[in-house]
């Protein structure tokens, strides 16, 4: 039986680990032997993963301490095939790989704009990783990136030839995820004749700059009725209270933190609204879309401008900019784009993405359909 595995960090609940999830169970599903690798088993997705997907758990509390075990995984193992994610998951499999002395084909996929986000990594590790990317991922044997921005943007990082680096559109929509966008929503905001919602959804980070959301927000509320609800937890959940608190908006704005079943929302909500100051494919925006909901989204690197098609489905705005995003959705919320975002969104399904991954991976499948049915 052919062996393919996947490599990150956790099963923690991102944009990121809801792409492998989806990878790992539509492989799964069509026969394959599926090895889930996890420096941690420990996320809310893990619950996901399907029965017939062996988890590795490596045990290691940081990627650093969990080499040796995926030295020991490789060595005994050897999968035909191995895929990682994220950047500090890429070079250790490089290394490890090359030590261990496998025959395995080894692609990287990278999810983000690198040289965006290294403007803003604090550490000193860190800060280095960019250095490491250009020893080790022009020694894979393939390189994904989700979108052409992130190919460009990899290939000056890396000085990796950009045809070397392969496009493949994540797989974000599923059947289940339409399923579960059905399930009951009890809360006050979503009943009857109630102002409407405008609805961010991401980690409580720097990358996702809620904090402009909340300045936007205000603006709005000062020309019309509307409520701000941010689902995700993260780091700077004090500093976005305290922001609340200091504009007087604890009465408009909740967050009430993560939730595995944000469909359920995007499905509901007004207006989706991404406040980035750099992605790789924001898997939300996609989801939105496929619910028919208005978006906005800030014209961040990379991947709105090429969701959107450069604002055809729904304005993009510069980053950082609150007097932009809140005449943007303003403009949503008075006359909303909606007509042409399940057509658009329907290049994001697993189906679509499942051919190309197992074409870089080496393995064969059967046909796939391309389309789900979007409800």
């Amino acid at each position: 039986m052919r062996r393919v595995a996947f490599f990150i960090p956790s099963m923690r609940g991102g944009g990121g680990e809801k792409v492998i999830l989806n990878l790992v169970t539509g492989f799964a599903e069509r026969g394959l032997d599926v090895d889930l690798v996890l420096v941690s088993a420990e996320g809310p997705f893990l619950a996901d993963v399907p029965e017939n997907v062996r988890i590795i758990d490596l045990k290691g509390r940081r990627l650093i301490t969990s080499i040796p075990a995926l030295f020991r995984y490789f060595r005994k193992e050897r999968p035909e095939a191995f895929l990682s994610a994220f950047m500090g998951s890429n070079i250790a499999s490089v290394l490890v790989r090359k030590l261990s002395g496998a025959q395995t084909k080894l692609v990287l996929t990278e999810h983000s704009t690198r040289s965006a986000a290294a403007e803003n990594l604090k550490s000193l590790r860190e800060r280095v990783y960019p250095f490491f990317m250009r020893y080790t991922y022009p020694r894979a044997d393939d390189v994904v990136a989700v979108s052409g921005g992130v190919a460009d943007d990899l290939s000056k990082l890396t000085g990796m030839d950009r045809e070397r680096i392969k496009v493949i559109y994540n797989p974000v929509l599923t059947e289940q995820m339409f399923k579960r966008a059905t399930e009951p929503l009890d809360h006050p905001w979503f009943r009857g004749e109630e102002p409407p919602v405008i609805l961010g959804v991401g980690r409580l980070t720097r990358q996702k700059d809620f904090a402009t959301l909340i300045h936007a927000f205000d603006i709005v509320r000062q020309k019309r009725p509307a409520r701000l609800m941010i689902l995700g937890e993260g780091e700077e959940r004090a500093k976005l209270e305290a922001l609340i608190r200091e504009l007087g908006l604890e009465e408009s704005i909740a967050l009430p933190g993560f939730d595995p079943n944000p469909y359920r929302y995007l499905k509901r909500t007004a207006i989706f609204a991404l406040s980035s100051r750099w992605e790789g494919l924001p898997t939300v925006l996609i989801e939105a879309m496929a619910f028919g909901t208005p978006v906005v989204s800030t014209d961040c690197p990379s991947g709105p401008q090429e969701i959107l098609e450069g604002g055809s489905h729904g304005p993009l705005v510069p980053v950082g900019d609150p007097s932009a995003l809140a005449e943007a959705i303003l403009r949503q919320l008075e006359s909303p784009m909606r007509d042409t975002l399940e057509q658009r969104s329907n290049i994001f399904t697993t189906e679509a993405a499942l051919q190309p991954y197992a074409d870089v991976l080496g393995i064969t499948l059967d046909r796939v359909d391309t389309c789900i049915k979007l409800s």
